[in-house]
């Protein structure tokens, strides 16, 4: 069932008339793939609004879902912002399409280098769905209203949860 994430596939998808169907998008990408590390809470959703409008021209509720743990599998190597590895990838996915992470986990006979997971739980949390007002053509502002409402939604979810996983209480998400 999977489809590319362009928006005629998965327009395609929400308006099959049998109805049913779920889309489930990876917001942030491979840009946010460069942000993932351990102790990471940073999603690339600030300027990411295309998903908002195909719900309201579609009429489909956006649910709001964290995954707690996600980015405790791997290890990253350094890669701040401005730093040359940084450009490099950035430029790479310019080229490409996809980012290209270094990241190790750990091995299959020993557990300090390899590229497969660490053993780390990962708990996914789900919100209230949030309804939308079907409109064929919405205009810029009512795509900020609700996307500015599921960035609300999605931070109230992991504020409600983030004690269960023990994530320190000065942590929050951040959006870039």
């Amino acid at each position: 069932g999977l489809v590319p994430s362009d928006k005629e596939s998965a327009s395609y998808v929400l308006r099959k008339p049998e109805g049913g169907n779920l889309l489930t998008i990876i917001v942030g990408g491979a840009q946010e793939a460069l942000e993932a590390r351990p102790g990471s809470y940073t999603l690339v959703l600030k300027n990411r609004k295309g998903f908002i409008r195909l719900s309201i021209e579609h009429g489909t509720p956006l649910v709001p879902i964290f995954s707690f743990g996600e980015n405790d599998l791997f290890e990253q190597v350094s890669n701040p912002k401005g730093s040359r590895l940084r450009r490099i990838q950035h430029r790479l996915q310019q080229i490409m399409g996809i980012s290209l992470p270094l990241f190790h986990g750990r091995g299959i006979f020993q557990y300090s280098f390899g590229l497969i997971p660490y053993r780390r739980p990962i708990f996914t949390v789900v919100g209230k769905p949030i309804p939308v007002q079907k409109k064929f053509r919405p205009s810029t502002e009512e795509v900020d209203r609700v996307h500015q409402k599921y960035l609300n939604e999605l931070s109230k979810l992991f504020e409600e949860h983030k004690g269960k996983y023990n994530i320190p209480e000065d942590r929050h998400l951040e959006f870039i």
